[in-house]
């Protein structure tokens, strides 16, 4: 039986949804699961919840905790990272007050932009420490990487360390779900082939067979704008499909912060067209706080089944959730005992069982995609069996598709550049060539903001020269 590690196991929503996947498969029912946190705390209420998802499943894992990471690393088959340097308080919270005081606006600052820059400088160094610890402890280890901003953490990742890793995200098969829904088609019957970085690939094609051969449902999709029914939280991808003829995998309040297009200061008028909602990364936090609290005694109550939820629970999920879009249907994830079918308990099973599958990963673009930079992250689909994570090579990308996956990828490679060199000028650089800060605030105001954000960061970030 394998060992599998949770690094931030303490994300206890997360992990359970993990761990049911993972012992939902009769043949990692009695696997090692070694949970590890820094958060005592919330570790134990993971360690908790862990047996009652086992209890519940008639699995018989062996299940280990400790605040010692390199206890939980030794001899592990897998670990997967799940975890957040400096949290929501002092971390998420700097880097969205610190540009409001400019007039930077963001929805969710944890992939590009400004706070996704300053959440890679805070993440990189430990990431790295955690390979450090793999390549001594478990050398043959599969690490499977939750944590954002993902391109640039497994740049990062990939250029320093000789750890097997692959990027995992739920933007392409929870879109391509989204968009089954929106056309009315069965998502199995769906075939897709995706391709691009994370949270901007595109789908290249969306089709179903039929008797009469395939079907391509682009004109389906195309159909829900001509008739008027985009939902109102999904507007801003709708637009992009309608201006690139492709339909994007990531979010319309994360996409709107990607580019240059959707947040001005001077045009108040866009946010209320495309029902941009800024802040959302702030309330989405705060609600799950809220939530964890009504959640968090029944939990640590070894004696209350993980299945047993009052309807006060229910309701008070409900409620912290309204000031999010933050879609219903999350709120049964939390509470229920259902497959989620995330990619790392699947990437397990294959691997054990030799069971092939295709799942969409992040990893270095060698050889993948023609017109993107070579080694710069590219999220594609990839066979897994007994032999592993296996990308396979798209080729080119539609050029227009290309170009605008390059000014996201310019400002990944400068911050990877500028964690790895420890180099001061490479983080103001970044910060100039994103396109959100740079379409919002000019080369002085840049440059003071990097200042202050970094200063604001204090001992959560390295010294730069």
């Amino acid at each position: 039986m394998p060992k599998i590690t949770f690094i931030g196991a303490g994300s206890t929503v997360f992990a359970k949804r993990l761990l049911v996947d993972i012992l939902s498969f009769p043949e990692l029912a009695n696997s090692t699961i070694s949970l590890h946190d820094i958060d005592e705390k919330r570790l134990r209420t993971s360690e908790v919840v862990a047996h009652k998802v086992a209890q519940a499943l008639d699995a018989h894992p062996t299940i280990e905790a400790t605040t010692d990471r390199r206890a939980a690393l030794d001899g592990a088959d897998y670990a997967i990272s799940m975890f957040q340097v400096a949290g929501y308080k002092p971390g998420t919270v700097v880097d969205f007050e610190v540009p409001k005081k400019y007039g930077l606006r963001q929805t969710i600052g944890d992939t590009s932009g400004i706070g996704g820059i300053m959440r890679a400088l805070r993440t990189i160094p430990v990431l790295l420490d955690v390979c450090h610890d793999m390549q001594n402890l478990c050398p043959g280890v599969t690490f499977l990487n939750y944590v954002n901003p993902m391109a640039m953490n497994c740049w990062a990742i990939s250029r320093a360390s000789k750890v097997k890793t692959v990027g995992l995200c739920h933007s392409v098969q929870g879109t391509a779900a989204q968009l089954a829904y929106d056309i009315g088609v069965p998502l199995e019957e769906i075939n897709y082939l995706c391709a691009g970085i994370n949270h901007m690939a595109f789908y290249l094609r969306f089709e179903r067979k039929t008797e009469d051969g395939v079907e391509d449902l682009y004109p389906r999709i195309r159909q829900v704008v001509e008739e008027g029914r985009v939902p109102d939280w999904n507007l801003v991808r709708y637009e992009m499909l309608t201006r690139l003829g492709y339909f994007v995998t990531e979010s319309s309040e994360h996409f709107a912060e990607y580019v240059p297009w959707f947040i001005k200061r001077d045009r108040p008028d866009l946010l209320e067209r495309f029902n941009v909602p800024l802040d959302e990364y702030l309330r989405r936090c705060e609600a799950q706080m809220n939530i964890w609290e009504v959640m968090q005694e029944s939990l640590e109550d070894p004696d209350i089944s993980i299945t047993e939820v009052t309807p006060e629970m229910l309701e008070s999920a409900r409620k912290a959730l309204e000031s999010t879009v933050i879609p219903a249907h999350f709120i049964e994830e939390i509470f229920e005992l259902r497959v989620s079918g995330e990619y790392a308990p699947l990437i397990i099973h294959s691997v054990e069982t030799g069971t092939p599958r295709v799942v969409y990963g992040n990893v270095p673009n060698r050889g993948l995609i023609d017109n993107l930079p070579p080694g710069c992250i590219v999220e594609v689909p990839c066979v897994v069996d007994k032999n592993g994570v296996q990308p396979t090579r798209i080729g080119a990308l539609p050029p227009h598709l290309a170009a605008l996956m390059q000014t996201n990828i310019n400002v990944q490679a400068l911050t990877v550049e500028a964690a790895l060199t420890h180099k001061r000028e490479h983080i103001y650089h970044a910060a100039m060539l994103d396109p959100h800060t740079a379409a919002e605030l000019d080369l002085d105001q840049i440059w003071s903001l990097v200042d202050d954000l970094i200063e604001a960061h204090g001992d959560w970030l390295p010294t730069y020269r």
